[in-house]
């Protein structure tokens, strides 16, 4: 099979389980309050979808790591999450301990529609890695701009309950396709690596530790965007401007991986151009601190959207350069499930400093990129000698 059609049956994978993934929290919210009006129980049950990211994130990479076929390893997974969205829609309002655990279960297996599914390309196009992964950066910017969409318009052509089950075919579709990858069959022989496997290997792996420190101090800022633009909407009074503030970001990110793709950074070491961006990203964030708000700040929101996307893929690059086999998986898990943590403590935190203002959040959120970039340098100079990856992984079993 050519490398152009593994790389697109994967995309078709990537597209499928991310919009789905992304649309599943408006549709949650949409279905609890169409149902209960309770948006204390629509935090909750977006809670129970999304905190067993990052705690379940570096069992279910261990098993990833581990498992003799992945690809049935993922189609399992990819049907579970659809069928406790599918619960979802079925249970809440008729029992909340019921749709919150089938959302909790749904959570449990999401690292593997996420970091996970980006933890196959070395294995799938591994001399295309460079197309490769600003493509799979392209399949979260559209999943970011068309995901929630998806969910609102078909919740209201057709109702919340169908919106969710919708969302819950596209995961069956991605579970179809994933069957189809050419993975490798794998001995069955490795043992489970520890949970805290990945954990270790980011300390004692200098440029693998930097780029997740980076990048957690940057997605805390990240998770205060939305906030911020429905801050600036009602500065305007125009309601509609916070989903195009959010659009114009995802849509920066979408042109970025576009270019990225076409002309990949090849002179700069990932970690640098880590650093490099996030740096740069705070410019335009700090330039709309100034601005009076409204339609003349959507440039800036694009190209800092923009400037995510050489981030995220040279954080794809040094995972994939810096994890074994035994422990692969794992660290895009579990690196992915730090990212959501960071934004949703961002965003928590945003909501509790609303009182300052658009301008003073959107300082904090630049500030947050600026310590990213900082954290890169800092983490690449003081962490320990590299040690053998494979070492780690043999200690850690």
């Amino acid at each position: 099979m050519s490398s152009s059609l593994v790389l697109g049956r994967y995309l078709g994978v990537a597209v499928c389980a991310r919009l789905a993934d992304e649309g599943a929290r408006v549709a949650i919210l949409l279905l609890v309050l169409d149902r209960t009006g309770s948006t204390s129980l629509a935090g909750g049950l977006i809670a129970a979808l999304m905190v067993p990211h990052v705690l379940a994130a570096p069992l279910v990479g261990s098993l990833a790591d581990a498992a003799r076929s992945r690809r049935l390893l993922y189609a399992v997974a990819y049907l579970t999450y659809a069928a406790c969205l599918g619960a979802a829609a079925l249970l809440v309002g008729r029992s909340t301990a019921g749709a919150v655990a089938a959302l909790i279960v749904a959570g449990c297996v999401a690292p593997l529609l996420i970091g996970g599914l980006s933890s196959l390309l070395g294995d799938l196009v591994p001399g295309r890695l460079e197309r490769a992964f600003g493509l799979d950066v392209m399949s979260y910017s559209v999943a970011g701009i068309a995901g929630p969409a998806l969910a609102a318009v078909l919740a209201g052509l057709a109702g919340a309950a169908w919106a969710t089950a919708g969302l819950a075919s596209l995961v069956v579709v991605s579970a179809a396709l994933v069957i189809t990858l050419p993975l490798p069959v794998g001995t069955g022989s490795r043992r489970l690596a520890s949970p805290f496997a990945a954990l270790g290997l980011m300390w004692r792996r200098p440029r693998l530790g930097a780029v997740t420190a980076g990048t957690v101090f940057s997605m805390v800022g990240v998770g205060a965007l939305p906030l911020v633009a429905a801050l600036l909407a009602a500065q305007q009074n125009q309601p509609e401007l916070t989903g195009v503030i959010l659009s114009a970001g995802a849509a920066g990110g979408l042109a970025g991986s576009l270019l990225l793709t076409r002309w990949p950074i090849r002179r700069w070491r990932p970690e640098w151009v880590v650093a490099v961006s996030l740096g740069l990203s705070a410019v335009p964030l700090l330039i709309l601190v100034f601005l009076p708000g409204g339609w003349i700040g959507l440039p800036f929101f694009a190209l800092a959207g923009g400037l995510g996307v050489p981030v995220s893929v040279a954080v794809f690059a040094v995972r994939d350069q810096e994890s074994p086999p035994g422990v692969r998986t794992q660290v895009f898990t579990l690196g992915a499930g730090l990212k959501v943590t960071a934004a949703a403590a961002g965003a928590a935190g945003a909501g509790l400093a609303a009182g300052l203002g658009a301008p003073a959040l959107l300082a904090a959120v630049a500030a947050c990129q600026l310590l990213g970039a900082i954290a890169v340098v800092l983490v690449c100079r003081v962490t320990p000698a590299t040690e053998p990856a494979d070492s780690i992984v043999s200690q850690a079993n």
